[in-house]
């Protein structure tokens, strides 16, 4: 009698090594490098790939245009403003609390190293590459500036402050938090912050706002 054989089948083609998220989030790191230390017209798209370990193929599968890849930057640092937030724990905070752990959140942001030159490269290539500032006002300004509108909005609805335009008063905080040192920065006229003057910052940005606010 023969034995039945139980045949193990192998998938053909070379097994995937890791998920396209990770991959995607090595090539933005990488893109993050590139653009920063090359601009974005010079940053190449085969250097990025090999700095990812990953060919042009399959970068173009996740990120069919530089512009993308782009945006997929500015998209990945301002979720991490997000994160650093841990909005669990702001709502449970009082007012001053609060407003001190976003305007720290938001300074950690804005005023690092990454930031900087990112905003650099906005300011010198945005006329020949519009889409860039479309892309980083939409994804990193108008996103950080609506969550700092809506917990103005929620303090208000509390009957803990009192405001008449959240949505301008939010431009204005966010102004009062980074404008001098951030101008400074990228005009390299002064390094950007560290952890102990942006957390300063934000104590006395937050003790004046209210001053002006607070029922």
């Amino acid at each position: 009698m023969v034995e039945n054989q139980i045949i193990e089948r192998r998938p053909r083609g070379r097994p995937q090594l890791r998920c396209d998220d990770d991959t995607k989030s090595l090539i933005i790191e990488a893109a993050d490098v590139q653009f920063r230390e090359n601009g974005y017209a010079a940053a190449s798209i085969n250097a990025i790939a090999q700095a990812a370990g990953v060919s042009t193929k399959t970068l173009y599968r996740l990120f069919p245009t530089k512009a993308d890849l782009f945006s997929s930057i500015v998209s990945d640092r301002i979720s991490r403003f997000f994160v650093a937030l841990d909005q669990s724990a702001l709502a449970t905070m009082d007012v001053r609390q609060g407003l001190e752990r976003l305007l720290m959140a938001y300074g950690m942001l804005t005023m690092s190293d990454e930031t900087i030159d990112m905003m650099r490269l906005v300011i010198a290539e945005s006329d020949r590459f519009p889409e860039i500032a479309t892309s980083f006002y939409e994804t990193a300004i108008v996103r950080s500036n609506a969550f700092m509108e809506k917990w103005l909005t929620t303090q208000c609805e509390r009957g803990l402050i009192r405001l008449e335009d959240p949505h301008m008063a939010s431009g204005m905080l966010r102004g009062m938090m980074i404008m001098e040192p951030q101008r400074a920065a990228i005009l390299r006229q002064l390094p950007a912050p560290n952890i102990a003057e942006i957390n300063r910052r934000a104590r006395i940005c937050a003790e004046v706002f209210l001053k002006g606010c607070q029922v």
